[in-house]
């Protein structure tokens, strides 16, 4: 039986490993459509790509918006949805999966600026699905996005305008694509891979090639390092992909890269809208602000961990997000 510490402990590893899911997520949206900008071939894949990907979540526009909204010239808002779709979770739980991590992004057409809210898992709020209080990250299993959509709109009092769904492994796929990246491994490691089999993953110190697990494995390690050393050591990940997704030598692998995304991912954007978001990147001074929303920890009614939102906190973010978007009064 674990202790208190260990508990806590365990729900700092699970949010790190969370915010690691986005950290990938918009960066592989942006190698998409560099990749579409490379010939008519590529182009045509990557609409194919994003027609295969959409799933309409039975809304035209959010019950919050007077119209529909389109990226190219309004303000917008984008519901991040991480889950995890292994085949140890299919067969757990179907496609009642939980989802494991969630992000609302608010872009703002006039400064190309975006607003990323990291919202813990465990919150214990409002699922207008089942009309009762439980872990918000409970709505995927109850109804999908469309339960996921409604709950962040209940608790922001914001419209979310819409949603993508991306499978954690995208990342791995990504790297594989791109036939591995180059990177200086800062410690010898060993650790599990993405079918949680221990000591599956056993890298040396010093420059190779990681595949998409070996990748992984470095990125979510916790045991060698800070928190602050693992921020930097999965930037530097990062930058590695983006590095070689865009070198000339990776020209022949975006129709890979189309693949490894299109396969992974969810969303009730089409592909002109996808598109659009390119705009907020060729500046190429993309501003970008995150939060993450303050809590505490706390036992629900039946003794289940759950975190508390700080209600003052939440009225000062639900504002900022408000005033971003345009809305506030």
């Amino acid at each position: 039986m674990p202790t208190e510490r260990q508990r806590t402990q365990m729900r700092k590893r699970r949010r790190r490993q969370r915010r690691l899911v986005f950290l990938v997520l918009l960066p592989l949206l942006f190698l998409t459509f560099t990749a579409a900008g490379y010939g008519a071939f590529l182009y045509k894949k990557a609409e194919s790509v994003f027609k295969d990907s959409y799933l309409d979540d039975g809304r035209h526009k959010s019950e919050l918006r007077d119209a529909k909204v389109h990226p190219l010239k309004d303000n917008i808002s984008i519901l991040f949805i991480g889950v995890d779709e292994s085949e140890s979770r299919k067969k757990e739980f179907g496609d009642k999966t939980r989802s494991d991590a969630l992000m609302l992004a608010t872009l703002n057409i006039e400064d190309k600026s975006i607003e990323l809210v990291s919202i813990p898992r465990d919150s214990y709020v409002y699922v207008p699905e089942v009309g009762y209080n439980t872990k918000i990250n409970h709505a995927h299993a109850y109804g999908g996005p469309k339960a996921t959509i409604e709950t962040v709109e209940e608790l922001f009092g914001l419209p979310v305008d819409y949603y993508v769904r991306m499978n954690f492994y995208a990342f791995m796929d990504v790297v594989d694509a791109l036939g591995g990246i180059s990177f200086d491994v800062p410690y010898e490691l060993v650790e599990k891979d993405s079918r949680d089999s221990h000591n599956a993953i056993h890298l040396k110190e010093g420059k190779q090639t990681l595949n998409g697990e070996e990748a992984l494995a470095l990125a979510r390690t916790r045991k060698y390092d800070s928190d602050i050393e693992r921020g930097e050591r999965q930037q530097q990940l990062l930058t590695a992909v983006v590095k070689k997704a865009i070198s000339v030598n990776s020209l022949t692998k975006y129709d890979e890269i189309l693949d490894a995304v299109g396969a992974n991912m969810r969303t009730n954007m089409t592909f002109g809208e996808m598109k659009a978001l390119i705009e907020y990147g060729k500046s190429g001074s993309l501003k970008f602000e995150t939060i993450t929303l303050a809590g505490t920890d706390g036992k629900s009614n039946n003794g289940a961990y759950i975190y508390q939102l700080d209600e003052t906190e939440l009225e000062v973010t639900k504002s900022k997000l408000a005033r971003h978007l345009g809305l506030e009064d």
